[in-house]
C-alpha cells in the first residue's frame, strides 16, 4: 500500500493552509461586495427621490470608493492567482524546506494584490472623472452609450495586441515566471508578486473597466468577468477563448455606438 513521504505530506499540508488563506480572503471580499450591494439595492428608491442631481464627491468619499474598488479586485482576481500562488508555495518550500513558506506566500500574495491596488486608485479617478463629467449615475452605471460602446471597442480590440499577448503569456505560464525572477526573503516574495501582479493589471485592465460599462456594483458582472478571467489564465486554449471575447466585445460596442448614430 502506498505511503506518503515525509515531503509529500509536508506538501500537502502547505497546500491545505495556502488554499485555506486564499478561500479565507476570497470569501470576506465577496461578502463586503454583497453587503454594499444589498446596501444600495436598498437605498435604491430613496437616492432616486433624494439625490436628482448628482453631489461632488469628498475626501471620505473617494477612500470609500477607493475601498471599493479594491475590494472588488480582490473579490474577482485572488481566485485566478491561486495556482500561481500555491506553485509559489510549493517551489520555496523545496528550496528553504526548513523555513515555512507561509509568511513569505503571504508577501507574495500581498505584493500581487498591492499591483491591484494601484490599479484601483486609476479606477477610483477615472470614476470621479465620470461622477463630475455627469456621465455616471448615483447607481453608479455609465449614463453614456457612447462611453459605453467606446470602452467595448477598446476592450475587444486589446484582446488582440501584442501586450494582451505577452501578459498572458507571463499569467499561463507561471513557472518560468518564478523561475525566473526568484529573489529570496519576505521582501523578495513581495517584489515577486508585485511583479507578477503587475502583469497581471496589463492583462486584464480593460477588462475590468467595462464594469463602468455593466455597473460597478453588478455582482453578476463581477462573477462573469472573474470567471472568464480564470478561464483565460488556467483552461486550455485560453488565448483562443481571449480572442474571441475580444470579438464578441468588439461587435458589442460597434452594436451599441451604430444605436447612438441612427
Amino acid at each position: 500500500m502506498y505511503s506518503k513521504t515525509p515531503i509529500e505530506a509536508v506538501f500537502k499540508r502547505d497546500r491545505i493552509i495556502v488554499i485555506c488563506g486564499i478561500a479565507l480572503v476570497s470569501v470576506l471580499a465577496w461578502m463586503y461586495m454583497l453587503y454594499l450591494a444589498w446596501g444600495i439595492k436598498n437605498l435604491d428608491m430613496s437616492m432616486e427621490m433624494s439625490l436628482p442631481q448628482m453631489q461632488s464627491w469628498g475626501a471620505v468619499d473617494f477612500s470609500l470608493m477607493f475601498i471599493m474598488w479594491t475590494v472588488m479586485m480582490v473579490a474577482m482576481m485572488v481566485p485566478s492567482a491561486t495556482p500561481t500562488v500555491l506553485m509559489f508555495a510549493r517551489i520555496y518550500r523545496k528550496r528553504c524546506e526548513r523555513q515555512e513558506p507561509v509568511v513569505s506566500t503571504g508577501m507574495f500574495l500581498l505584493g500581487y494584490l498591492s499591483a491591484w491596488a494601484w490599479y484601483s486608485a486609476l479606477a477610483t479617478f477615472g470614476q470621479w472623472g465620470l461622477h463630475s463629467a455627469a456621465l455616471f449615475s448615483p447607481m453608479m452605471v455609465s449614463t453614456s452609450p457612447i462611453l459605453g460602446g467606446i470602452l467595448l471597442l477598446a476592450a475587444g480590440i486589446f484582446q488582440f495586441t501584442p501586450l494582451k499577448h505577452a501578459c498572458l503569456t507571463h499569467c499561463r505560464s507561471p513557472l518560468g515566471f518564478l523561475l525566473n525572477e526568484w529573489r529570496e526573503g519576505s521582501r523578495g516574495a513581495f517584489i515577486m508578486g508585485l511583479r507578477n501582479g503587475n502583469y497581471c493589471v496589463v492583462c486584464c485592465w480593460a477588462l475590468m473597466s467595462l464594469m463602468f460599462v455593466a455597473g460597478v456594483m453588478s455582482l453578476l458582472w463581477m462573477a462573469v468577468i472573474a470567471a472568464f478571467v480564470l478561464v483565460e489564465k488556467v483552461a486550455p486554449g485560453g488565448q483562443w477563448v481571449s480572442r474571441i471575447a475580444g470579438l464578441l466585445l468588439i461587435l458589442w460596442g460597434a452594436w451599441m455606438l451604430m444605436g447612438v448614430l441612427r
